[in-house]
């Protein structure tokens, strides 16, 4: 096959001369990380193949940008160095791979990216995997949309202790499907999101639902993860944290 390289405004553009009607796939969302996105396995043939899609590294200067104010605030606890931009594809029930992205802590940056190529690998479904800076760091939002996530610099629901969200060293997956319940002191229900409430009986079967035979548990826990569905004083279904 023939093909040509031209330059284009300083970049090089490459471009078949045979198939010119067939061209090669579109990998713009992963050559910009465009989390959301759906992409096809020729494109991430194209980009380098699945093993390049999953990385942890240094948080980009524009993901930095974009979490000042929202996920990340100014503290005396964490900061750019101990944080790592974690890279990922999965698979919803749509039988389609998009694109993902999380930040975590150092710590369990290459646990987390082996657990997630694992859960790709078995096509577990994951319904999106945005940073929460796209929802403005509103955790009731981003939960309400499904979104999984890990880092955010917040206190734990209905208390003033940070949250080991603060630190990166907590995973959210499928969060609409899989609440967190607390009773609290005058009696009342905290449901988060409010519009899980469906989801917490879990006595009936539906998407998403993490149980222990679900593979995302066994994963998380065998990686040193703690599951806040078996917390005895509230149930936070969606959520792995470490045991330190």
């Amino acid at each position: 096959m023939m093909a040509a390289i031209f330059a284009i405004g300083g970049a090089s553009v490459f471009t078949s001369c045979v198939n010119s009607d067939n061209p090669l796939p579109n990998t713009t969302a992963l050559d910009q990380w465009q989390a959301g996105r759906t992409v096809t396995a020729e494109a991430v043939a194209v980009y380098g193949g699945i093993d390049k899609c999953f990385a942890a590294e240094p948080i980009p200067d524009d993901v930095w940008e974009r979490m000042q104010g929202k996920t990340f605030k100014e503290n005396p606890y964490i900061g750019r160095d101990d944080l790592r931009h974690v890279r990922a594809l999965h698979w919803d029930y749509d039988n389609q791979m998009h694109v993902g992205e999380m930040v975590c802590n150092v710590q369990i940056a290459d646990r987390l990216v082996n657990i997630l190529r694992q859960l790709f690998d078995a096509k577990y479904p994951i319904q999106r995997m945005l940073l929460p800076d796209v929802y403005n760091a509103d955790d009731e939002t981003q939960m309400r949309d499904n979104n999984s996530s890990c880092f955010c610099y917040r206190n734990i629901a209905a208390t003033n202790n940070l949250s080991k969200h603060a630190r990166g060293l907590a995973v959210d997956i499928n969060t609409l499907y899989n609440p967190y319940i607390k009773t609290l002191a005058d009696g009342t229900l905290l449901i988060e999101p409010a519009t899980g409430e469906p989801y917490c009986d879990r006595s009936w079967d539906f998407p998403y639902k993490i149980t222990h035979d679900d593979f995302c548990f066994k994963l998380f826990t065998e990686a040193g993860f703690e599951w806040g569905g078996d917390w005895t004083t509230r149930k936070d279904y969606q959520h792995f944290e470490l045991v330190e």
